[in-house]
């Protein structure tokens, strides 16, 4: 994974619910192109943030055992522009998971104020009913990714160790 869209979780309940923080600067290059003169956080970004927090969520509710990925985005809305010094607050909770797909739903908050809602999707696709090979190896959650994976612990105290 090259780039990951959240600076940190501050909550990580196991099979349950996640929340991560970003906070957008503008030392990120992505918003000196949209819009110059005007920096904004593009609304895919949003949704990629959220789909990376609530994606680990659902990975290690199997303790990364299966590959995680986004199948549909059944619903992204957003109700105001996200600029630099702004913090976005990711909130993703499991609203099912079984042995093919998972469901979640996504609230974004704002600088504490609501923001947005981000309902994903997840296949599980090892358990996938196409018939389809995959590779054997975990492309999802790389040894690489679970390492850094260990620096996004939640403050604080933890209720699951990453």
């Amino acid at each position: 994974m090259r780039w990951i869209w959240f600076d940190r979780f501050e909550e990580f309940d196991s099979g349950k619910r996640a929340v991560a923080v970003k906070n957008v600067t503008l030392a990120e290059d992505h918003l000196h192109d949209h819009f110059p003169g005007f920096p904004i956080m593009p609304a895919s970004l949003m949704i990629e943030g959220m789909a990376q927090t609530a994606g680990i969520l659902v990975g290690e509710a199997r303790q990364f055992s299966e590959k995680v990925i986004l199948a549909k985005v059944k619903r992204a809305a957003f109700e105001a522009l996200v600029r630099p010094g702004d913090q976005l607050r990711y909130v993703a909770e499991i609203e099912q998971l079984t042995d093919s797909a998972a469901t979640t739903l996504g609230k974004i908050e704002l600088d504490g104020a609501p923001l947005g809602e981000v309902d994903i999707v997840f296949s599980h696709i090892d358990q996938n009913m196409s018939g389809l090979a995959f590779p054997e190896e975990n492309f999802v959650f790389t040894e690489e990714f679970m390492n850094l994976l260990r620096t996004y612990r939640p403050a604080g105290r933890q209720k699951v160790s990453l």
